[in-house]
This record gives structure tokens, C-alpha cells and sequence, in this order.
């Protein structure tokens, strides 16, 4: 993946930034997108007049390590209308590489058999994306086993068939891999009415599929719980668990500094923000955020500080509001405060910053 052109970076970075920010966050680590990229290099699909449609603005876009699962939306609706391809999300997952050189992969292949990596996995899957919450369900006296998958983005029903469709062929590909090909789709139940056709599911999933169900199940035959890996190496699984709890406890930080994020957006401009404020506003004691945001190397102070820097650029550079409205909307009192603190920003004052970067914005 070292080679994937700058259009993927591209277009990863875009994807973090496009949400609102009010709305709970789900988030997806790159690595989906860096196959759903592949996937559409490898079938030739028109991958620049996707990004076109969805509005990137190449020379804008910061480096982030998981994206907004709200993207989804925009990059489903795109492809559809790119493509014009009514199963798109069907046709990107069967070109999709297999998921590989993540500590996911890693504590399936230290688990001793398919069940207990599966169930391990499971404890860890946020790692891979929020917008999905699978639960498995055993239940050996009526000889069943299934995957309960609860959606929790993206919203829109379009993507959310299109996203739930590429994200199983990738399933379908990884178990296939994990177990030597033995591991096979019994039937698969999707919750919305309108679909491939049933020919179409059958060829991909090899399996029957049922549509409007009133869940989305992935059912498999129970016995390949117990099918031994054998390169499994259990001697390793203490250090990847290690390895994982630290990518969860770091998504958990980032959770708190969205939190306070919002709520800093929610009210810059109607009130003086505190510590206390903030901290009433997510239900937690004051003293613990404060310790939390130590914890994550950060403060208050800094996160509204940057807040205030980031909302200030992009207002004098994409919009004509005035220095004076933009001194409100970033919720400083008093027009020199605002002025002494972009200065200390940028080295800059608004209106040099303004000139210098909407002539580079409108070329």
C-alpha cells in the first residue's frame, strides 16, 4: 500500500472533514477506504470523476488517521451516479484486495481456532470501523450460528446497501482466507426491501439472500467455530492484545476531544466558554476532564485555541465575512483580542492572511 497514488490520500483526508460537527461521530479506519480505492483501480472504474463529483478540492485537505463514516454518503451517492451501476457496491467488493497487516488479521491468526478468533476480534472490531456492531449468536440446539450486524451509519439508505454490500464481500474474502477457503455464507438476511437481483447475490455470496428481514444476519454453519488454524501462534497473542487495547484506549482519547469539540462548536459564540462549562455539558466532574485532557497531551485551553485558529482560516479564506463578524463567530469579546491571537497563529494579521490565501484558494 506504500504506492497508492496521492488521489487516495486525497481523497482519505477529504472524507474526514465532510460531516457535521453536531453529529456523533462514527469512524472508519483508512484502510477501508485504501481498499475500496484499489478495488476500483482494479476494475477500471472512473476513479477521478467520483472524486470530482463529490466535490474534493485537492489542494485543501489535512492528513487524518480515521474518516468520518457521514463520508460514506458522499462517496456512495457518487459512484452510483458516476457508474451508474444500480449494484455498485457489489461490483467495488469483488474487486477488493484481502484485509491484511492489521492487528485485526494478527489476533485471528494467534487464536487457536476460527470461533475463538472470531469471538476475540469481536471485542475489537471498532478498530475497524463504528459504523458497524456485529454480535455473534450461537445456538447449538437449533444448529445455528449467525452474525447479528447492528448499522449504526451511514443513514442514508442508498449508501448504507451500497457500504453493507462491499464491506461483506470483504468478510466473505478475509474468513475465506483465515480458514483455508473453508468457511462459506449458509444465507444472508438484509434488511431493506430493494436489492440485487437474487441471481446476483447467489453468484457473489454463493449462498440464498433474503431481503427486508428484519436485521442484517450473516448465518454459517456452527461447525467452523471449531476448525483449528494452524498458524495460529498463541505465543504472540498477549503481545497483540496488548497492541489493540492501546488502538482502543487512543480512539477512547480521540472520542473525549470530539466531544469537547463539539460542544466548543455548539456554543463559541454564545457564551464564554470554561473547563466547567464543557465538563457540565458532557455530564462529567471538571477535574476528571481536565486529568483526561492531560492524559491526551492537551487542554482545554489548547483545544479552543485551535478550534478558534482552524475556524478563523477557513471563514477569511472561504467565505466575505467581515473581520468583524468573524471576531463573533469565533467567539472572541472584543475585536483586538482576536487580533493579538491570529497574529500569534500565523504570524499574520486577518487581512494579510485573507489577501495572500483566497488568491491561492481562487487559482
Amino acid at each position: 500500500m506504500a504506492n497508492i497514488n496521492r488521489h487516495v490520500v486525497v481523497w482519505l483526508n477529504i472524507l474526514g472533514c465532510v460531516s457535521s460537527v453536531m453529529q456523533a461521530i462514527q469512524t472508519d479506519a483508512t484502510v477501508l477506504f485504501r481498499l475500496v480505492y484499489e478495488a476500483m483501480q482494479r476494475a477500471q472504474m472512473p476513479v477521478a470523476k467520483i472524486f470530482e463529483r463529490m466535490g474534493i478540492a485537492v489542494e485543501q485537505v489535512e492528513p487524518l488517521s480515521r474518516t468520518k463514516s457521514s463520508a460514506q454518503v458522499a462517496f456512495w451517492r457518487a459512484a452510483l451516479e458516476v457508474t451508474k451501476d444500480p449494484d455498485i457496491g457489489l461490483h467495488i467488493g469483488e474487486y477488493l484486495p484481502l484485509y491484511r497487516g492489521q492487528v485485526i488479521e494478527y489476533l485471528f491468526l494467534s487464536s487457536g481456532s476460527f470461533g475463538a478468533g472470531l469471538k476475540r476480534v469481536l471485542s475489537y472490531q471498532r478498530l475497524v470501523t463504528d459504523s458497524v456492531l456485529a454480535e455473534l449468536v450461537h445456538k447449538p440446539s437449533d444448529n445455528l450460528c449467525y452474525l447479528q450486524h447492528t448499522i449504526t451509519g451511514p443513514k442514508d439508505p442508498v449508501a448504507f446497501r451500497h457500504f453493507v454490500e462491499c464491506l461483506l464481500m470483504g468478510l466473505l474474502r478475509f474468513f475465506k482466507s483465515v480458514t483455508e477457503g473453508e468457511f462459506k455464507f449458509l444465507h444472508v438476511e438484509f434488511p431493506y426491501a430493494e436489492g440485487a437481483s437474487l441471481r446476483e447475490y447467489r453468484r457473489l455470496f454463493g449462498c440464498e439472500v433474503t431481503l427486508g428481514a428484519d436485521c442484517f444476519r450473516i448465518h454459517f454453519d456452527p461447525a467452523i467455530l471449531q476448525l483449528k488454524l494452524w498458524h495460529a501462534e498463541p505465543e504472540l497473542l498477549h503481545f497483540h492484545e496488548q497492541m489493540a487495547n492501546l488502538k482502543l484506549r487512543e480512539l477512547a482519547r480521540q472520542d473525549l476531544l470530539n466531544d469537547v469539540r463539539r460542544v466548543v462548536a455548539a456554543d463559541l459564540e454564545s457564551v464564554e466558554l470554561t473547563l466547567e462549562i464543557i465538563a457540565s455539558k458532557l455530564g462529567i466532574p471538571a477535574r476528571r476532564l481536565r486529568a483526561q485532557l492531560t492524559e491526551a497531551d492537551t487542554s482545554f485551553k489548547q483545544i479552543l485555541s485551535d478550534y478558534r485558529c482552524k475556524l478563523a482560516k477557513r471563514l477569511l479564506v472561504r467565505s466575505n465575512e467581515s473581520i468583524e463578524q468573524i471576531v463573533y463567530l469565533t467567539g472572541f469579546s472584543e475585536p483586538s483580542t482576536f487580533y493579538r491571537a491570529f497574529k500569534r497563529w500565523t504570524g499574520q494579521t486577518p487581512v494579510e492572511y485573507r489577501k495572500h490565501h483566497q488568491d491561492i484558494y481562487e487559482h
